[in-house]
């Protein structure tokens, strides 16, 4: 099993079937919160469907299509970060993460998706890893910045959130640009 230790507090550990009530807690008492910039909280309404997710993630991932890790802060489940997909032709990820809303404000997910960039450049040789937010999620858009993702461009009307259309900032990193940032 994948289990990424990223400091003394955190690690990193494949979704499995058993973070799924918890996870389903975070998402349900966070709905709100990540309602604003998260397309999918409609579609977990109970803890079988996240346990849905949690299938669908561990397949994907056998297939080499994505890896979805748990967040583990303290020895508990506090969110979600991973490769959403791989372009293994073109050596390429695209990352992404979300936080229980309880846990923002403590570097959790800055130092996590720090550890991830890491090991999709030096364990998966990956050359390009991407990082897309909503024009709006400052808080999302200043994990890349921080770690010094160039800034590519801005998608117009990439993703439909519920009722409205947002646009995504795409950032990138390409291998030989990487330096892992101090914490």
């Amino acid at each position: 099993m994948f289990v990424q230790v990223v400091d003394k507090e955190i690690y990193l550990k494949l979704v499995d079937q058993n973070d799924a009530a918890r996870l389903f807690e975070l998402t349900d008492r966070s709905r709100k919160y990540l309602r604003a910039w998260l397309p999918w909280l409609d579609d977990i309404n109970s803890v079988h469907d996240t346990r849905r997710y949690i299938t669908e993630s561990r397949t994907s991932f056998t297939q080499h299509k994505s890896m979805n890790t748990a967040v583990v802060y303290k020895e508990k489940v506090v969110g979600i970060a991973g490769f959403n997909d791989f372009d293994w032709s073109n050596r390429s990820g695209s990352v992404g993460y979300w936080l229980d809303q309880h846990y923002t404000g403590k570097g959790i997910m800055m130092r996590s998706v720090r550890a991830l960039v890491h090991y999709g450049f030096t364990e998966l040789k990956l050359n390009r890893i991407e990082i897309r937010a909503a024009v709006e999620n400052y808080r999302s858009r200043s994990i890349p910045e921080r770690l010094g993702f160039v800034m590519e461009g801005r998608i117009r009307e990439a993703e439909w959130l519920y009722d409205h259309f947002v646009d995504h900032i795409v950032y990138g990193m390409l291998a030989r640009e990487w330096k892992m940032p101090s914490a």
